[in-house]
């Protein structure tokens, strides 16, 4: 059994690594980083789908999950791909798209993140037998639901808001953005917690150890690439604007009225 999982996981990181490194071979080669995000998310759709496939139970939980995770991906993707086609490029690439060596780390970190996060569904899909829904399932799946609503409604208040010529030069602080200050990964966050949550109905022993999906979600959104890089972008381009500086005071980072 633990061979098996392991062989498992084994082809998930070839298909994923390989898929990134060739990718990252594409993009050295044109200097460019407008589809880095939509090959993670799409990575992430393949594995979903083809774990499924390899384990061939096909389980109501693994179909359940396998379709939130291709829901996730197929949203995020497009939503980030568009995004940086509308915009022309992404500010964190600006100091490595010329250097093929750093962006090959970039896409390599990529390639980490997906298998981390993926894990606990990795898992799930290979399992052969199958355990009645209980509590744990509705949890994760009810913070899944309420985690991708938030993540889409709020990138979708950005997106008008930023449409909106009116609002150049302003920053957001209405609707979910008024409540935090990162209402999209607050629900990127919910989503795979809520994914481990039900995966662990039927996880045993080691595979408790993909609890990391969640934690090195938060700990990427929180202290690397996601809240810090926001952070000081929006600070040089609002640390001025007294208004800002109160919002940023006021309004809680991540969890409404605490934190």
């Amino acid at each position: 059994m633990l061979w098996e999982m392991g062989n498992t996981i084994g082809k998930a990181a070839v298909v994923d690594f390989g898929i990134q490194w060739a990718l990252w071979a594409v993009a050295a080669a044109f200097k460019t980083e407008k589809f880095y995000d939509l090959a993670g998310s799409g990575t992430f759709l393949y594995l979903a789908l083809q774990s499924l496939k390899w384990g061939g139970t096909y389980h109501y939980r693994q179909r359940v999950q396998t379709g939130m995770v291709v829901s996730w991906a197929f949203r995020l993707g497009l939503y980030l791909f568009s995004r940086i086609l509308k915009e022309g490029r992404d500010n964190r690439f600006n100091k490595v798209r010329d250097r093929p060596g750093v962006f090959f780390i970039y896409w390599t970190i990529q390639g980490l993140w997906v298998m981390l996060t993926i894990m606990p569904t990795l898992l799930l899909n290979d399992k052969k037998e199958d355990k009645p829904l209980g509590t744990r399932d509705y949890v994760g799946w009810g913070m899944w639901v309420v985690g991708f609503l938030m993540e889409s409604i709020a990138d979708y208040q950005k997106s008008a808001f930023r449409g909106n010529p009116d609002n150049q030069g302003k920053f957001i602080q209405h609707g979910l953005w008024s409540l935090v200050q990162y209402p999209n990964y607050l629900g990127e966050i919910m989503m795979w917690t809520g994914l481990y949550i039900s995966a662990s109905s039927v996880l045993k022993g080691w595979e408790h150890l993909s609890v990391i999906s969640p934690i090195f979600t938060t700990y990427l959104l929180t202290r690397l690439s996601g809240i810090p890089l926001q952070e000081r972008s929006a600070m040089r381009r609002y640390g001025s604007d007294p208004a800002y500086l109160a919002h940023i005071k006021k309004t809680p980072k991540l969890i409404p009225f605490i934190w």
